[in-house]
């Protein structure tokens, strides 16, 4: 995605440049803005007009900064949320101690914003504290998620630049439903325009994000976790049926959604249905299930439960130490 350049966006970062530096000169501030002088001192005008009093010295100590009227709301942390906000993000594996990357950089401000001895506590936990890289991580780009997420909430139709796993890459009019973080990967929950379906896009593969003017109407009752969950289960390469013993309220709490759509046949009696790449993966799912249950369909998955049921059986069989010592 481009940088938004509108005046109120220039403005507001010269806002946070006159906080930051008090004292700048125009000539600096229109450096750092990356614009003319004259643009500079206009942005000043436009946050003057916001009624934001911002004072101007001339002489050598003189340039821009924040009068007095301005009142900026505390941060009003405990140390225990600051604290639980800075684990929250390591835990994400992000590298909080990088000053020049977003996180780092808005960690920073709420660091220098906190009262001393809080702000020493959450400093040191971020300093010593060392996550383990997380080498499947795909974060997408703040920017193009912000602007999803905006869609989204204003029902606003856009267009994606998208590249595939494969590499390929394309341009697609969808309905923005939702925005869902699952096990640490975002998607895009929406209608595709070009095959009019359902579909679930990863927003780290989203390349450049276009809000149209046209709106729509998300469908009523939309749960986009269960609705993504169900969509991530179909299409695979081996379709799934497993007929299960148990009434599927009982069944759904003891399997992962993604395995398909699980649905009742009667009172004591369910159906799952899915698809799967992986059918020794999706026979160790099944072997949680607290039932009787039998695969009717797909040849490989009966084949991967056989090999899982027979080295479970070989580990419960009894040995003697004496046999193999």
């Amino acid at each position: 995605m481009k940088p938004d350049t509108s005046p109120t966006a220039r403005a507001l970062l010269a806002l946070e440049l006159v906080q930051g530096s008090p004292g700048i000169t125009a000539d600096r501030l229109a450096g750092k803005l990356g614009v003319s002088e004259r643009a500079a001192r206009r942005y000043v005008e436009i946050l003057r007009e916001a009624g934001i009093p911002i004072e101007s010295l001339r002489g050598p100590y003189g340039g821009y900064r924040i009068g007095r009227g301005l009142r900026l709301p505390p941060l009003m942390f405990s140390a225990a949320e600051a604290l639980g906000l800075v684990m929250a993000v390591l835990d994400g594996h992000h590298d909080a101690s990088d000053p020049t990357s977003p996180v780092g950089s808005a960690l920073g401000k709420i660091v220098r914003a906190l009262p001393e001895p809080v702000a020493a506590q959450v400093e040191a936990v971020r300093r010593t504290t060392a996550p383990a890289p997380d080498r499947a991580a795909a974060r997408p780009d703040p920017a193009a998620t912000s602007a999803l997420v905006q869609a989204c909430s204003n029902h606003r139709q856009v267009r994606l630049g998208y590249r595939s796993e494969a590499g390929s890459e394309s341009v697609i009019e969808v309905d923005p439903w939702a925005v869902v973080v699952r096990h640490g990967r975002w998607y895009l929950l929406c209608r595709s325009h070009p095959a009019d379906a359902r579909r679930a896009y990863r927003i780290d593969r989203v390349r450049e994000v276009e809000v149209l003017d046209d709106t729509f109407s998300p469908p009523a009752d939309l749960d986009p976790v269960a609705t993504l969950e169900e969509h991530l289960a179909v299409g695979w390469e081996y379709d799934v049926e497993v007929v299960i013993d148990a009434p599927a309220d009982t069944v759904a709490r003891c399997l992962p959604r993604a395995l398909g759509r699980l649905r009742p046949l009667d009172a004591k009696t369910s159906r799952l249905v899915g698809s799967t790449s992986n059918p020794v993966w999706y026979a160790e799912q099944l072997a949680a299930i607290p039932a009787p249950y039998r695969i009717v369909r797909c040849p490989e998955l009966q084949q991967a439960a056989r090999v899982l049921g027979q080295r479970l059986l070989a580990a419960g069989e009894s040995h003697d130490p004496a046999e193999t010592g």
